[in-house]
This record gives structure tokens, sequence and C-alpha cells, in this order.
């Protein structure tokens, strides 16, 4: 069965492009216009991806992410027509996968849509499942799970990607360009993505008793290495 999308979009014109291109690219689609109704949906429908726009009557679009996120990990996309760059990190910060800035091209959404729907599979075609393990964290790429101190932790997809692509090569430093390349590919995210998606994820293995897992290199990047 093909991916169903969640189109969030409180301008009639925009969702019915993009429900028009979506089934011509074979997914199935629903549509809310507004944060209440976007939830009543997510939890009846559960879509498999989110075309999330920030501004919308009732809920905001970030107030619907917090909520979706809160649940659980299904890819999101923010369409949104805030072009600055705080608005967008800090739509991934709260857990987003990637974003479009309206004015868009419809095939540009598509694209994101395909990439995103990609890459945040349990697993790519041909690769082996693996459980990295750095002291007390354990990442396991077959269930996608990040667990510390035996404790299930919440990260996003892009997160998990990120500490995955780092876990792969337990000590090395990574530049955010080659994190982005790795674990975002096929996004026109800026790099300070890679900053705001790691501010997430150490926040988490801190809370979970993580101090020190997750490493900032000054003037390179981040590496992820035993505590201590």
């Amino acid at each position: 069965m093909s991916a169903l999308i969640l189109v969030v979009e409180d301008e009639p014109q925009i969702a019915a492009v993009l429900e028009a291109y979506l089934r011509q690219e074979g997914y199935r689609v629903e549509k809310a216009a507004d944060g209440r109704a976007a939830l009543s949906l997510y939890r009846s429908a559960k879509p498999d991806l989110l075309l999330l726009d920030l501004m919308l009557p009732g809920l905001s679009g970030m107030d619907v992410l917090r909520a979706v996120r809160a649940d659980g990990q299904t890819p999101v996309i923010l369409v949104t027509a805030r072009a600055e760059e705080t608005d967008q990190v800090l739509g991934l910060e709260f857990g987003a996968d990637d974003y479009v800035v309206k004015p868009f091209r419809p095939r540009e959404v598509m694209a994101r849509v395909k990439a995103v729907l990609r890459r945040t599979s349990a697993r790519s075609e041909g690769e082996q499942p693996q459980v990295y393990r750095v002291g007390d964290l354990e990442i396991d790429t077959g269930a996608v799970l990040v667990r510390l101190l035996g404790q299930t932790l919440p990260m996003t997809p892009a997160e998990f990607r990120l500490l995955a692509c780092m876990a792969g090569a337990l000590g090395r430093a990574f530049t955010r360009a080659e994190l982005l390349a790795a674990a975002l590919p096929d996004s026109e995210a800026l790099e300070r993505v890679v900053d705001a998606h790691l501010a997430s994820a150490r926040r988490k293995l801190e809370a979970g008793g993580g101090t020190g897992l997750l490493q900032t290199v000054r003037g390179v990047g981040y590496r992820l290495a035993e505590s201590g």
C-alpha cells in the first residue's frame, strides 16, 4: 500500500495543489485546515508523513509538531511562509525532518517527501542492521531505537541518524558538512540544522544520565565517545 501523507494547510488552493501532486505520485492523502483537526486526523489515520504549515488557526503548526513528537517519530516536513533561519531551526529543534519555504515549486516538495520517506525507513535496501554500544548507550539500527541505561530515549528520525552515523566511527570528529551529507541526504537545509538536531539529542542524552557522550569538537564539529 502506498504511503499516506497528511497535508496540514489552511490555504485551500495550496492544499489542493499539494494533494493533486501527491496523488499523481501515487500517495494517499488526507487534509486538515487547522491544528486541532490535524491532530485528530494524525491519531485516527496514522499517516506515514506530515506536510505541516506553521501558520495555522487554533493550534499552531509548532504545537502540532510538539504533540506529534511527544507521540512518536512520524516524519514531518514543515511548509511555511517564514523564511527566517531562526524559525526553520526552531522547527528542526522540535523534531521536524526537513522544511520548504513558500512560495515553493510543487515538484520540490515532492522530492523532499520522497527523500524523507526514503531516509526515515527502518533500514535501506541491502543495509544490515547493527547495534552500536557506547558505554551505557545502545543504538539499534534495526529497531531504530536509542537506549541509555536500559531506557528507550525518544529520538527523532534525524537525531537517530546523526547518532548512528557517529557511532559507526566512535571517537572520530565529524564536521557539520559530513554529518549533513551522511545523515540528512537530499536536504537543502543549512549546516546549522545539524547543531539544532544534536542540541536536542544532547539534552535527551543528558536527561537520561548520558552526560559527556555527545561532544562538541571546537572548530570541527561533533563526536560520540564514552563519557569520562
